[in-house]
């Protein structure tokens, strides 16, 4: 299993940016996607988490700015930010538990895509 996450870059603040997450491989269902991040001298920490029976969950610091969701179809989770501050400029890393075809479950790392945000 594979995750290949993309959509980072610059953006001014006040700025939006869609980060994208794809899964690929022998998946048989996804249960929790989520979203990290890990700024500059910070430990990771989470952002946001999508889990396959509708429940979300936004982390205070980015709530009314950042909404995750989902296409089951495509093994696929989005991160919409908006209104986005400097204080977002981080890596951002998105995660699955990931049943495979041989039934097992086990979390799966996307590679992290980049977000700067300038003042």
């Amino acid at each position: 299993v594979q995750l290949q996450a993309s959509g980072g870059g610059l953006v001014q603040a006040g700025g939006s940016l869609r980060l994208s997450c794809a899964a690929s491989g022998s998946i048989l269902s996804i249960n929790v996607m989520g979203w990290y991040r890990q700024a500059p001298g910070k430990q990771r920490a989470l952002v946001a988490t999508s889990t396959s029976g509708g429940g979300t969950y936004v982390a205070d610091s980015v709530k009314g700015r950042f909404t995750i969701s989902r296409d089951n179809a495509k093994n696929t989770v989005y991160l919409q930010m908006s209104g986005l501050k400097p204080e977002d400029t981080a890596v951002y890393y998105c995660k699955m538990y990931v049943e495979r075809s041989d039934l097992i479950w086990n979390d799966y790392w996307g590679q992290g895509t980049l977000v700067t945000v300038s003042s």
